[in-house]
């Protein structure tokens, strides 16, 4: 893989010729590398970043845990906990002061579209959104087997306990999951709605192992028009995820080129992020060449 092609997306940037990384989690996340925060600012300066957005996974509804069935340790280890919030907002005051001379680093949360949960979704937007500069709405979670919630990008083992019944069926598992992401963006969150959307095709996560075609129907393609379309006249921005190119049973960009083609003519502009969850993760993505 040559990852500066795969750098040069099509389309509209929000930051236009600064090189920014949106979209990066901290030591803080429960699922990541556990690599001190600070040596990845080091890391992103070294790699001529001149923007890092630490957007953490903020925490689930309180009342979730009685909806969700699936596996016990991916929801343990999805986000951080209430109690964590105000080290998080802390520990990245502390990485600003230290740092700021020397890259823009701003702080936000991932927040978890889930459905019959956004009026709690509301309120930790309420509470924590000032504190905020920018962040991220993404869907990790939707209802499969059983009626149940399910982690969609937990494990390929996961994936096929809690959605089987649509894996003989790509069609309708895709539908599923972009007809809930239109819902999450047609949703409003108040005055700290988040601007950017996370990785809109994660539902492909797994597609080398289940043999999904790359190409979406009519049905599905739909749907994503009229995410964009709403994206559009909000003015929102997609995240443009490397994290998938790295995973082996995916190996894309979240979203794809074609989708990326549809957002650059219908004019939703995109964030470049690595989903970094340590330094390598960094270092993968944004690591020049001598030569460049």
């Amino acid at each position: 893989m040559n990852i500066q092609q795969e750098r040069h997306v099509v389309g509209y940037n929000r930051y236009r010729s600064r090189l920014v990384d949106g979209h990066t989690h901290t030591e803080l996340c429960p699922h990541g590398s556990g690599d001190r925060t600070a040596l990845m600012i080091e890391k992103a300066i070294e790699c001529r970043i001149e923007k890092i957005c630490f957007t953490e996974h903020a925490p689930l509804p309180a009342n979730f845990i009685q909806e969700y069935i699936g596996d016990a340790t991916a929801l343990q280890t999805a986000a951080l906990q209430r109690n964590q919030v105000d080290t998080y907002l802390e520990l990245g005051r502390q990485l600003q002061r230290t740092y700021g001379s020397r890259i823009d680093i701003s702080i936000g949360f991932e927040v978890d579209f889930i459905l019959g949960f956004e009026a709690d979704t509301r309120d930790f937007l309420d509470q924590y959104g000032p504190l905020t500069e920018e962040n991220i709405l993404s869907v990790h979670f939707m209802d499969g087997v059983n009626n149940g919630f399910w982690c969609v990008d937990y494990s390929e083992g996961e994936f096929e306990r809690g959605f089987g019944p649509w894996l003989k069926n790509q069609s309708e598992l895709y539908f599923k999951y972009f007809s809930l992401m239109r819902q999450a963006v047609k949703t409003d969150f108040g005055t700290y709605t988040p601007q950017r959307i996370g990785h809109l095709d994660l539902i492909k996560k797994y597609q080398n192992h289940f043999g999904f075609n790359e190409r979406l129907d009519r049905r599905s393609l739909q749907v994503v028009s009229d995410i964009l379309h709403i994206l559009r006249g909000q003015g929102r921005e997609l995240d443009y995820n490397f994290a998938g190119l790295f995973k082996s049973n995916c190996q894309d960009m979240y979203p794809s080129r074609f989708i990326q083609g549809m957002a650059y003519v219908i004019g939703v502009p995109y964030v470049l992020g690595s989903d970094a969850h340590g330094v390598k993760d960094l270092e993968k993505v944004w690591m020049q060449k001598d030569n460049e």
